[in-house]
């Protein structure tokens, strides 16, 4: 698939370099999602996803030369500035396929790696949620509501990590006259941990800027441990940060206010439920949430009822739900002697452990991020510089410091996958059925 789309011109230049493309046009795969009230249930959306502008090849515009960008430095030649960039370069379609998506009916599986020749590579795919008309991303409003989601983590071993999440991007992918490619072609992405990206805003990032935006991880997760974490930054929208704006005590908040059961201290509610050994004595942990079988996630974001104008319609607490075999499952409540009781995401759980957090409003800018609209993005990756140890091992799940080293992982389990379905969203106890 290699039809030519400019990825920052004029519109005019945008449309002649297109009509020089060779091949086909992208085509985005389909993922159905759901909108839900309580009174009228579930309505299908067309919905569709699009593949990280990374993904895409950005080659010189009348030739196959590389510009450089996600695949090494820009050219000096061809992108020596913005316009100069916009005029000199383009991008191609993506190879859905070859990056480890596939999409069938509800239904997305990403996979990490690709076999090819024998040989096995890191794919590490990233995508986003596109609308009906697959122009513009597709902005969630969940503030007062919730999401859920269905997803098997069987095949994500320790050091894996399959993503969930929400980022305050732009719906357009910051579509201009610079950007003409836009959230079509994958552009505009940012988080909270303010990344450099070789485009930012849909443009040449020539200054080595970092992308910044308010993020909510709805999911972080593998068969052995998971998390969900509320990340905030001083600014709305996409923020171009620079030099400590961009570090640990910057724009964004990067640790974030983070629930994760078993560093929580219950260490039996989620994991792989395996069939006991024969031997003598031996006993299998039985987890209230099964890894080794799909669930349904329900993330809930609940505001204050408080009538003072500073704190009325704040959002004041993330709340989790599971639902596997029909039967609703709470969250695992707190048992760390040290950390708040409770077993949600709450102020008095995130002050306990995440000062800056407080200090850059805490939940009421998550809220207000929601409440701006965001983006639904979904990931798998691995960690060749901390392991994923952060997610699954030591205090935070019982996987070794050791096992999530990638190369271990490539070599021994190169079919590692997640596999998300059934994605809705809408009023507060639509999404979901229990008996």
């Amino acid at each position: 698939m290699h039809l030519r789309v400019a990825v920052a011109a004029a519109w005019l230049l945008a449309s002649q370099a297109a009509a020089q493309g060779i091949g086909d046009a992208e085509t985005h795969p389909r993922l159905t999602t759901e909108k839900c009230t309580v009174k009228d249930g579930c309505v299908k959306q067309n919905t569709s996803l699009v593949l990280d502008a990374s993904f895409h090849n950005l080659r010189q515009s009348n030739g196959t030369g590389s510009c450089g960008g996600y695949r090494g430095q820009f050219s000096k030649e061809l992108c020596p500035d913005h316009e100069s960039c916009a005029r000199n370069c383009v991008f191609d379609g993506a190879d859905y396929e070859g990056s480890g998506v596939r999409a069938n009916g509800s239904a997305l599986t990403l996979n990490m790696y690709r076999e090819l020749d024998g040989n096995v590579t890191a794919v590490s795919p990233r995508v986003y949620l596109l609308d009906a008309q697959g122009e513009d991303y597709e902005v969630l409003f969940v503030k007062k509501g919730e999401l859920s989601f269905d997803v098997d983590v069987s095949k994500l071993v320790c050091g894996m990590n399959g993503a969930l999440y929400l980022a305050e991007m732009n719906k357009t992918g910051a579509r201009s006259a610079l950007n003409p490619a836009g959230a079509k072609y994958g552009t505009g992405y940012c988080d909270a941990q303010c990344p450099v990206l070789p485009f930012i805003d849909g443009v040449a990032n020539i200054d080595s800027k970092g992308a910044c935006c308010n993020e909510m991880d709805l999911w972080e997760a593998n068969s052995l441990a998971s998390t969900f974490t509320a990340h905030v930054c001083a600014q709305p929208g996409v923020y171009q940060c620079k030099g400590d704006e961009c570090g640990s005590l910057g724009v964004c908040e990067k640790s974030g206010c983070a629930y994760n059961t078993w560093k929580l201290g219950n260490q039996t509610f989620y994991g792989p439920n395996t069939q006991p050994s024969s031997a003598a004595g031996s006993n299998a942990t039985k987890f209230a949430v099964d890894t080794t079988r799909p669930f349904t996630v329900v993330t809930q974001f609940l505001t204050s009822d408080n009538p003072s104008p500073i704190s009325f319609g704040a959002l004041n607490e993330v709340r989790r739900l599971y639902v596997q075999d029909g039967a609703v499952i709470a969250n695992a409540a707190v048992a760390d002697p040290y950390m708040p009781p409770g077993d949600s995401l709450r102020m008095s759980h995130c002050q306990a452990g995440a000062a800056l957090f407080d200090d850059l409003g805490g939940l009421a800018t998550t809220g207000r991020a929601l409440d701006r609209g965001m983006v639904l993005a979904f990931s798998i990756w691995n960690d060749d510089r901390q392991f994923m140890n952060w997610l699954d091992a030591g205090e935070a799940g019982p996987c070794t410091y050791q096992e999530g080293d990638p190369e271990v992982i490539r070599r021994t389990r190169p079919d590692t996958s997640v596999t998300f379905s059934n994605v809705r969203w809408g009023e507060l106890g639509s999404t979901y059925n229990s008996k």
